[in-house]
């Protein structure tokens, strides 16, 4: 159980990661001239289909910091033999790029597609949408990455769970540090 645990933490980090890379991509100043809106600014039923807060540049930044966070991991298992014995994945085997692509973009398009229905629900960019919120980038993440790497249900549960926690944790963190107005 102990090893499923530390393993879905290891695991959904690049996809976790991704969301929160989007999200502080907008709070530095030399990026944001690579604001452009995912959904191209088109509308549908009269509202935009994303909003402006899911952008391209959003998505490079999470996506690439994904990346990033699996080529490390990989490094990681195959340096010390600790982390081998925790982690049940074959890092060695596996390809961070595809990997860490996929964790990023799934839990992007996890967030794009639940920001496409809080749009056509009249809800506005910021304002909290329980339990969608939360749940959003963690589907998403696992229907991506299970395209390439299957886990068992029980790491899917553990996995589900656990970062459902983490999320309003670290939101609640951003609201404190004053980088989110809503603490959910």
């Amino acid at each position: 159980m102990l090893q499923d645990i530390l393993f879905v933490f290891w695991f959904f980090g690049p996809a976790g990661l991704a969301n929160m890379a989007a999200f502080f991509s907008g709070k530095i100043p030399f990026l944001k001239p690579f604001t452009y809106p995912v959904d191209l600014f088109l509308k549908f039923r009269r509202r935009r289909v994303l909003g402006s807060h899911k952008t391209v540049r959003g998505f490079v930044v999470g996506i690439f910091f994904a990346i990033v966070c699996v080529y490390l991991e990989r490094f990681l298992y195959q340096q010390f033999s600790f982390v081998r014995n925790v982690i049940p994945l074959d890092y060695s085997t596996i390809n961070p790029f595809i990997l860490g692509f996929l964790s990023g973009f799934g839990a992007l398009a996890g967030d794009a597609i639940k920001s496409f229905f809080k749009r056509q629900a009249g809800i506005q960019p910021g304002k909290s949408w329980v339990p969608f919120d939360q749940i959003d980038y963690i589907l998403g993440g696992m229907i991506f990455t299970a395209l390439y790497i299957k886990l068992t249900i029980i790491q899917y549960l553990w996995l589900f769970f656990l970062w459902f926690l983490i999320h309003p944790l670290t939101s609640f963190a951003g609201y404190l540090l004053r980088l989110k107005k809503e603490p959910l």
